[in-house]
């Protein structure tokens, strides 16, 4: 399917930190202009060479590139859109100050997703008049190599809305999947988060270190989780199997409602992560180049295969 079939020619950006300029790519790469929003005028001028870099990197064409055009204001970036997709910080008030400029300065046909990672789409989108071409899609990171984009609808989300967009998703390669009702975190993020917490509660409760854990995942389940999701492989087991493990395990499951004390006291004592050195592990800046240079070389050979 082409861009000509489903209408769509101009895409706007707003936003271009690590998923605005991704997602840039993506569509700049199929064929579409892009105007990209970038307040920080040092972020601005980089957008293009970064997006130079990424394609030289996977061995495409670097040209692609001159498709997107950095813009100062939200109004410039979606003047012409026939699709605007949000990508600024994870703040509500902020997205919903952005979404009111940008329902103001776009044209009206055009379609307005929101990428939130968590915040309910209905909240984002309540500053709008018109609600019915209003939607979120939840790209993930980095969103140029990771196919999946969940596509949320809320209550009045029209229906040619949604299929313009899956349309449009599934014409430049990517993966659209439907989330038929607007919950926080959608659908991936509440399985990834539903896992992190369990994880942490092991960690905290000594049953092993951050390390044994991640080792676990990685060299165990996590090695079929690319070609056999959950409930294919409770399928695979048996409903009858997985109901008894239930019955075992579950009860036995951490059940905090809200993040877990280790987690708080990494934050307030400074352990943020790979940024900071230390996190659940502690890191050398040769580990974090590591583990960034692993991954996308991970992603890069399974993009290179799908699309071989």
């Amino acid at each position: 399917m082409t861009s000509q079939h489903i209408g769509v020619k101009n895409i706007g950006v707003i936003g271009a930190g690590l998923m605005g300029h991704g997602i840039a790519q993506a569509f700049a790469v199929a064929g579409h202009r892009v105007d990209i929003q970038e307040p920080d005028p040092d972020l601005r001028t980089t957008i293009v060479d970064r997006v130079r870099r990424n394609l030289r990197e996977l061995g495409q064409d670097d040209v692609a590139a001159d498709a997107i055009h950095p813009c100062e204001t939200i109004e410039e970036a979606v003047a012409r859109a026939d699709v605007v997709i949000e990508a600024v910080p994870e703040n509500l008030d902020l997205k919903q100050r952005v979404f009111a400029a940008i329902e103001a300065a776009a044209p009206a046909h055009a379609l307005l997703a929101s990428n939130t990672s968590v915040i309910p789409i209905t909240r984002i989108m309540e500053p709008l008049r018109d609600k019915t071409r209003a939607m979120g899609t939840h790209w993930w990171n980095p969103p140029h190599l990771i196919p999946l984009v969940e596509v949320i609808r809320t209550a009045e989300t029209g229906d040619a809305a949604i299929a313009a967009m899956t349309a449009l998703l599934a014409s430049i390669g990517k993966l659209p999947v439907q989330v038929r009702k607007d919950v926080p975190g959608f659908i991936g993020n509440r399985l990834q988060h539903a896992l992190w917490r369990e994880a942490i509660a092991l960690v905290q409760d000594g049953v092993c270190d951050a390390e044994t854990l991640d080792t676990v995942v990685k060299a165990g389940f996590g090695r079929r989780l690319a070609v056999l999701g959950p409930l294919e492989n409770a399928d695979l087991v048996g409903t009858d199997l997985t109901l008894a493990v239930h019955e075992h395990v579950l009860p036995d499951l951490d059940r905090t409602p809200g993040p877990l004390p280790l987690l708080r006291e990494l934050v307030a004592s400074g352990r943020l992560g790979m940024k900071a050195g230390a996190g659940f592990r502690t890191w050398t800046p040769a580990q974090r180049a590591e583990v960034h240079n692993r991954l996308a070389l991970h992603l890069q050979r399974l993009d290179g295969a799908e699309r071989g």
